[in-house]
């Protein structure tokens, strides 16, 4: 569904990502691990069209959108959960979730899928006319994957869902990943709780310093002695 090959990313001077090569199967969920300012943020803004590469390539279902607009990947199968959530804290929970349809004309799918995203996520319903800046945090986070929801995506980047989450949260919230990737959504997941995204996921890469230095089965990854030391606290 989803291969990158030989990406390179710069800010400035600062050379982001290094030669990041990787691929995701459709149904699969494969999850980015590292420590922070590895460069996992940077890889789902890349796919997502929000920062530019210096070279390299990136292919959707062989289609090219290395260098193809935000808005055009949205409208190709493509939503981003960003970290930090990022909802619009002024607008209602029911208007952020109409955002999320913004490109979308198919009025009746569109119903659909509101009633999809409350049955996944009850609390939206109840709060869905309350100001979204007024929701807890774990609630922000269903907001967040319920707009991403309403693009119909066939591929959801998730950034960092489980952060400032209590634990009990955090449980409930990747109870609510498996069951998005069951109904049919891939998921690329960056996450600083490598224990729990190793858990769910099929694939997983290891990211120091902008390069992939580890890849495989994810079931694998729980189990290397290295990859336990340093990001499991074993």
């Amino acid at each position: 569904m989803l291969t990158i090959k030989n990406l390179n990313v710069f800010y400035g001077v600062i050379h982001a990502l290094k030669d990041i090569s990787l691929h995701v199967e459709e149904g699969e969920i494969v999850t980015l691990i590292g420590a922070n300012g590895a460069g996992k943020t940077s890889i789902l803004r890349t796919i997502s069209g929000l920062v530019p590469s210096k070279s390299g390539e990136i292919m959707f279902h062989d289609k090219a959108i290395t260098h193809v607009a935000a808005n055009k990947i949205v409208g190709l199968g493509i939503s981003h959960v960003p970290e930090g959530r990022r909802i619009f804290a002024n607008l209602t929970v029911m208007e952020n979730l109409e955002l999320g349809a913004y490109i979308r004309k198919d009025k009746k799918g569109i119903e659909a899928d509101y009633q999809t995203v409350f049955k996944k996520f009850p609390r939206l319903l109840e709060r869905r006319k309350q100001l979204a800046g007024t929701l807890s945090g774990g609630e922000q986070q269903m907001l967040a994957m319920g707009r991403a929801l309403m693009g119909k995506p066939k591929l959801l980047l998730m950034d960092e869902p489980s952060m400032g989450l209590a634990p009990i949260i955090v449980k409930g919230i990747f109870e609510i990943i498996k069951e998005v990737n069951r109904t049919g959504t891939t998921i690329l997941l960056v996450e600083q709780n490598a224990r729990m995204a190793l858990s769910i996921a099929n694939k997983a890469y290891v990211l120091e310093t902008g390069k992939i230095v580890l890849s495989g089965e994810a079931s694998d990854l729980l189990n290397d002695d290295s990859v336990r030391k340093a990001y499991l606290g074993e």
